[in-house]
């Protein structure tokens, strides 16, 4: 009896053990055939590789150089056509002056002519243009009574041409010229021819002037006219040195000159 109670003991234990074994490898089999979720499905993108796309995108962006604005030429910046405005042509162009233009040009030996001429240029609104010699005169060259002194020389030899120095920047915009000088010997004396020889004269009007102890102007004006040919010379005449502006003044405005003397 005992005997068989262990056989069967033994024959139930080696079944359950069977059992047991054949279970373990279908278990092992069926969860090895399930699909592995986590290595053959594609995953959610993580954080990390979200933001390196955008990352990337920067690095690119930040690679590649900022396009420069446009701009016009010569390096000012570009304006729209609103912004832009036009320029009226007529108020580009320079405005003509109205009026003749005037220059008082003289000679003065001893000051008495500067200050007529600066009468006259101060009455008219002249420019003023004092014919200097290159070598100025002295006392003993002045000296009328002295044969040998250099002015009686010069007016004794009416191809003498005394040096100037310096010369009017730009005769050329000047209508009218306003001409003084001393009389030397009944003449206007040879600088003066210097001067009038040395620029071009044609379609001016030359006003000569003179200052003399007694002597009129004379004929000194109608000699110097072949030296500038097509001028318009006026009658000229003898002004005293403490001649005023309203004299000079009067004097100018009966010439029928394009200006007014105040």
């Amino acid at each position: 009896m005992m005997k068989k109670m262990l056989s069967f003991l033994v024959t139930a234990a080696m079944l359950f053990t069977l059992a047991a074994c054949g279970g373990s490898p279908a278990q092992s089999s069926e969860s090895s055939s399930v699909p592995q979720t986590s290595s053959s499905q594609p995953e959610t993108p993580s954080s990390s590789s979200v933001s390196s796309q955008p990352a990337e995108s920067s690095s690119e962006a930040a690679s590649q150089p900022a396009e420069p604005a446009p701009s016009s030429s010569e390096g000012e910046p570009a304006s729209s056509p609103e912004s832009q405005t036009s320029e009226d042509p007529a108020s580009s162009e320079p405005e003509e002056q109205s009026g003749s233009k005037v220059l008082v040009a003289y000679f003065s030996a001893t000051n008495t002519t500067e200050g007529v001429a600066q009468t006259i240029a101060a009455s008219v609104g002249a420019d003023l243009y004092e014919i200097t010699p290159a070598q100025p005169y002295t006392s003993a060259d002045l000296n009328y009574n002295d044969d040998n002194s250099r002015s009686t020389k010069e007016m004794n030899d009416p191809s003498a041409r005394p040096e100037i120095s310096g010369s009017v920047a730009d005769m050329s915009q000047y209508d009218i010229v306003f001409l003084g000088y001393p009389i030397w010997w009944g003449e206007a004396p040879r600088i003066i021819n210097t001067f009038v020889e040395s620029y071009d004269f044609s379609g001016k009007t030359i006003v000569p002037f003179c200052t003399s102890g007694g002597s009129g102007i004379g004929s000194s004006a109608t000699n110097l006219q072949s030296s500038a040919r097509g001028a318009t010379w006026l009658s000229g005449r003898r002004l005293n040195s403490g001649v005023s502006q309203s004299e000079i003044a009067e004097w100018v405005n009966g010439l029928g000159l394009e200006l007014s003397a105040e």
